[in-house]
């Protein structure tokens, strides 16, 4: 029985005696079955045994992950493609801790979760009972809000305020500390369900003088340009976005996360920008005079160099989140709202006066004449560049890809053809090795009739390769490239050109072999280290029915390009050529 204020009734004295209890775990999968959860990631141990025995019944599918860790990275993963909020259930202490780094992960990208972390029973808390941590406390900074649940009769309500919140206005995660003697515990009635959040406002509606001043700016600009961060995204607003650019056809930037929020195949994409961005992109934004920035919070990888960064530029920023108006860069227009009512209300205007043609040819000729680009294969490496665009190719732009931190994330957001929201998962403000392949995972489970693709180097791979261990568990197909240089590529990369050529513990003395380490899980190894079977390989493995390894072999000196190196203005671009 779903116990909602609609279906549950006090009851009387008389009656109370026959009326069927109920315990803290039991109210807990309830609670979860109210909110459609489809999965829980998680990891059990003592101070959960009471939930675990509820969910030995099955009516919430449970995924045991092989770490904690990588059991938040399958929530974020599964949030990230869906919207919704990936749910995780671990133990207290160790357990509990683990979690934090995907937490923080979640807290930086935006993203949706619901986190139950075990606790000691009510009467060992701050007396140092085995496995004790204070999860409140720690997690208080990376959180949206956080619960400690202290009466059995609150937890249907703390769960539902933990989803709304959790997945409304700015994204984000809540953590439910749960204390283990509340599972066990009975009662007969719940704690009225009425959301009653003082203090939490969201405004999703742009006023119509906003509107109207957005308008107004572009018909007097000469040199517009739209950034795209993660917001468009987490709105579902890639086509609402795609149409106001072409409308007006104004050029298009991407931040990382904002990849996919306009097809990679539109003339009006100038690629992502920042660090390891585009040519076109980069002197974009530092030509504009007008920059419509939906989404995007001006990271430090975007805007190294704040003082020098669109000067010349008026700035529109619209964003739900009011505390990211004026944060880094200073606004003409700050708009509260949310990016797709926004962008919907943008399109009701009449456009054929705002197109800024001269503007227009000028960021599309930088754009052909400095595209993304690598040199031939000259030997037995393979160009990392030239395996992301073949399988961009092989899935023609619709998978599901995830991936690690480092030089390959870059190539990724370089060169696959993305072409919608919630196709790229992977971690941007926190950078978290690690992060690819069980958030991968989360994302076949959300989507198992999708193709999922995990692009992971050699050092985050070691990181969380246990996760494969359930592919064939729950037919998980998914397909892991492993881009292997021996090293932290990325960390190789920066040592080579800032600390010269220092290469301090950046270069792996030996490692596995990765085929057999694939073996051993059951997953199907394919290793390409020749040019000459990179295509023929790469189809095998994307044809094979199943889950798959495949082992990329390349240059441990090859850079990811161009680049703005730290604290440097956007069109101080190296590796342009």
């Amino acid at each position: 029985m779903a116990l909602t204020t609609k279906s549950y009734k006090e009851p009387d004295e008389a009656t109370k005696e026959k009326t069927i209890t109920y315990t803290g775990a039991e109210l807990l999968v309830q609670s979860f079955i109210d909110q459609e959860v489809d999965y829980i990631f998680g990891y059990p141990g003592g101070a959960v045994l009471p939930l675990y025995d509820a969910f030995y019944e099955g009516k919430v599918p449970h995924i045991l992950t092989r770490h904690e860790q990588g059991a938040v990275h399958a929530a974020e993963g599964y949030a990230r493609v869906t919207g919704k909020p990936g749910v995780v259930v671990v133990t207290s202490g160790p357990g509990a801790t683990n979690t934090i780094t995907g937490i923080a992960d979640a807290m930086s990208d935006s993203i949706p979760l619901v986190v139950l972390t075990g606790q000691v029973h009510r009467p060992g808390i701050g007396k140092d009972a085995f496995q004790e941590a204070d999860l409140l406390s720690m997690t208080t900074p990376i959180t949206k809000h956080n619960y400690q649940i202290t009466d059995v009769k609150d937890i249907p309500k703390i769960i539902d305020e933990a989803f709304h919140i959790a997945s409304t206005g700015r994204k984000g995660p809540v953590v439910i500390d749960f204390p283990k003697d509340i599972g066990v515990l009975e009662t007969v009635e719940v704690s009225p369900r009425e959301l009653n959040l003082p203090g939490y406002h969201i405004n999703l509606t742009p006023e119509d003088k906003e509107i109207e001043q957005i308008i107004q700016m572009i018909r007097l600009a000469k040199k517009p340009i739209i950034l795209a961060g993660a917001g468009v995204n987490h709105a579902e607003a890639s086509k609402e976005l795609t149409a106001f650019a072409n409308k007006y056809k104004i050029p298009v930037v991407n931040t990382l996360l904002g990849l996919g929020s306009i097809p990679y195949s539109d003339p009006l994409f100038l690629g992502m920008g920042g660090m390891h961005g585009s040519y076109a992109s980069n002197m974009a934004l530092t030509e504009c005079d007008l920059l419509i920035n939906f989404g995007s919070r001006f990271d430090d990888r975007l805007a190294s160099n704040p003082d020098d960064f669109a000067k010349d530029a008026k700035v529109i920023h619209v964003d739900i989140d009011p505390c990211e108006i004026n944060k880094i860069i200073p606004t003409d227009l700050g708009i509260i709202a949310d990016a797709k009512q926004t962008l919907e209300a943008l399109l009701e205007y009449e456009a054929h006066e705002l197109i800024h043609h001269e503007w227009y040819e000028h960021c599309l000729s930088n754009k052909a004449t400095y595209p993304f680009r690598y040199d031939k294969p000259t030997d037995d490496f393979i160009k990392p560049q030239q395996a992301i665009e073949y399988i961009g190719k092989i899935t023609n732009g619709d998978a599901l890809v995830a991936t690690d931190v480092g030089q390959h994330q870059m190539w990724v957001a370089q060169y696959y053809p993305f072409k919608t929201h919630g196709q790229i998962i992977t971690s941007g403000g926190l950078g978290t090795m690690g992060f690819g392949i069980p958030a991968a995972m989360g994302a076949k489970f959300a989507h198992p009739d999708k193709t999922v693709v995990a692009f992971v180097g050699d050092g985050g791979f070691q990181m969380t390769n246990q996760e494969m261990a359930i592919l064939n568990e729950f037919d998980n197909d998914i397909k892991i490239v492993l881009i292997n240089n021996g090293a932290l590529g990325m960390v190789k990369q920066w040592q080579d050109k800032f600390y010269s050529q220092r290469f301090s513990h950046s270069v792996f003395a030996g490692q596995p072999d990765f085929m057999k380490l694939s073996e051993s899980y059951g997953v199907k190894g394919f290793m390409i280290d020749s040019n000459d079977k990179l295509e023929s390989t790469l189809d095998e493995a994307f044809a094979h029915k199943g889950p798959a390894l495949i082992e990329i072999r390349i240059s441990p000196s090859e850079p990811v390009l161009p680049m703005v190196p730290s604290g440097q203005p956007n069109y101080k671009m190296e590796g342009v050529e």
